[in-house]
């Protein structure tokens, strides 16, 4: 059995798949401005956009395509992925309670000439299907903004289907 089989197995939670990813969840980042980070409706979760934040409150920042490559924005993409998981434990206390990720919309700070946004977001959309396995399957966009607030390189916002 692979890796990503063993991640798919049903009897492994979102829990599961992400201590074996080496994912740690931090704490959910707090809003920037007048805003929440997420807002519940009947049983749809909607997340507000999420950048790449480390940790210690360091936000990865720069125009892809120009100082930042597709592969650093697509591992920004990923850390966003993990921020956004983290809104979604803060809000449901259990991430089983996630039954469907229906849509994303990645946008990606973007150099006028860059074109690859897809596999910038990629980052996000991988890491949710190797932690919500079939359920982590969702649509998507992925679209080039001229700016981000703070020159951040991605931001990404979710909706959720929960139990």
């Amino acid at each position: 059995m692979t890796f990503s089989e063993a991640l798919k197995r049903p009897e492994n939670t979102p829990y599961d798949r992400l201590k074996a990813l080496g994912i740690k969840l931090p704490d959910a980042p707090p809003p920037i401005a007048n805003f929440v980070t997420h807002v519940q409706e009947g049983k749809l979760l909607f997340l507000s956009g999420q950048g790449p934040t480390e940790g210690n409150g360091r936000q990865h920042t720069g125009k892809v395509g120009a100082e930042v490559s597709a592969e650093a924005a697509y591992g920004h993409a990923r850390l966003t992925g993990i921020n956004l998981i983290a809104v979604m434990h803060a809000a449901l206390g259990d991430l089983g309670r996630v039954r469907r990720v229906v849509k994303l919309l990645g946008m990606v700070n973007a150099a006028p000439d860059f074109a690859d946004h897809p596999s910038v977001i990629n980052g996000c959309s991988d890491l949710f299907i190797d932690v919500f396995g079939e359920s982590g399957i969702h649509a998507r966009s992925a679209v080039g903004q001229g700016s981000l607030p703070g020159q951040i390189t991605v931001e990404i916002e979710a909706i959720v289907a929960i139990d």
